[in-house]
């Protein structure tokens, strides 16, 4: 960690309003991620060889909020700051101050995140616009985005590379696991239709096209439950976020009950939870009312990939596929 020490540190955390993901270590180096799913993505990757903090406290909009003059004294002492990639307004900041000086520490932005296989999806019912929320929900994305901390790390500290190294693998390792059975269950050319642009990053990895949302994009209104009626009926589900507004929530609930389709929930915001455990359940529920019961073993630690994944009560090849991927882990 850069020079001021425990103590200040804590202070400035409890004063600027950003919210620990671990307790502050005077050894270690300080990583200061936007978000808590971002952070949640480096706390699982790394876990103890790092002190985790995210800016944006839950139930913020990420889009509104601004940074305190403590958040960016905390910023100029952190080694390194994980974005979503540098389209919300603190990330923009951010940039501004890493080009003034303010900042000296390694900032992570999508070009970073590119370099290691970070993509960008089509937003398929709005213009094949590149949709820019929720990116974290791909594991894809999240394996990007650790491996650039990681090498950020890395180069900070060449002495613990080997370190970042190994911590970096055994996530890789773990996700790859959920990765590979899920996808194995999932079947192919199946279409969902979303409630909001981040929920099509939590279907996409596993083969499920959304080809519609209730509420296109952050500057669109939201379009009529009955005008989507028909285009439901031909998908196979309906994908919400039940950490969405309540409006938004009950306007998937009506979709899904008017068009006679299944209905998943996940979740798209989250705070002091292993990425990991997140992962299977959101990708559980999808399966679940795509092709029924999916059911969830959560993870007790992060070295035993064997727990991450329990897949059962599903017939034929498709289960020995899934579980012949995870016995070869």
């Amino acid at each position: 960690m850069r020079a001021g020490g425990l103590i200040i540190t804590l202070i400035l955390l409890t004063a600027a309003g950003i919210v620990p993901f671990v307790g502050a270590s005077p050894e270690k180096p300080l990583v200061v991620a936007t978000i808590a799913p971002i952070a949640s993505i480096v706390q699982d990757a790394f876990g103890d060889s790092v002190d985790v903090v995210y800016i944006i406290p839950p139930g913020a909009d990420p889009h509104e909020y601004q940074l305190t003059a403590g958040q960016i004294e905390l910023l100029s002492r952190a080694d390194v700051i994980v974005t979503t990639g540098g389209h919300l307004p603190i990330e923009k900041r951010i940039a501004e101050l890493k080009g003034e000086g303010t900042i000296t520490g390694a900032v992570l932005f999508l070009d970073d995140y590119k370099r290691e296989g970070f993509r960008y999806l089509k937003e398929h019912w709005y213009n094949d616009k590149d949709n820019p929320h929720g990116v974290w929900l791909d594991p894809n994305n999240a394996l990007a985005i650790a491996r650039a901390t990681g090498k950020a790390l890395q180069r900070m500290e060449p002495a613990n590379a080997e370190t970042y190294e190994v911590e970096y693998r055994s996530f890789e390792e773990r996700v790859n696991a959920i990765m590979s059975s899920y996808r194995a269950l999932a079947g192919e050319n199946a279409t969902a239709v979303i409630q909001m642009p981040p929920n099509q990053y939590a279907v996409e990895w596993l083969g499920i096209k959304a080809v519609a949302a209730i509420k296109p994009e952050e500057e669109v209104p939201a379009i009529g439950v009955d005008d989507l009626v028909p285009t439901a009926e031909e998908a196979d589900l309906i994908v919400y976020g039940i950490d969405s507004p309540k409006q938004m929530k009950d306007a998937a609930k009506e979709l899904a009950s008017k068009s006679g389709k299944p209905l998943a929930g996940i979740t798209v915001f989250w705070s002091d939870r292993l990425y990991t455990e997140v992962l299977i359940e959101n990708s559980a529920a999808v399966l679940k009312a795509l092709s029924g019961n999916v059911p969830i073993e959560k993870p007790e630690g992060r070295d035993n990939v064997t727990q991450y994944v329990l897949v059962s009560l599903v017939v034929g090849t498709v289960l020995g596929t899934a579980l012949g991927v995870i016995l070869k882990k």
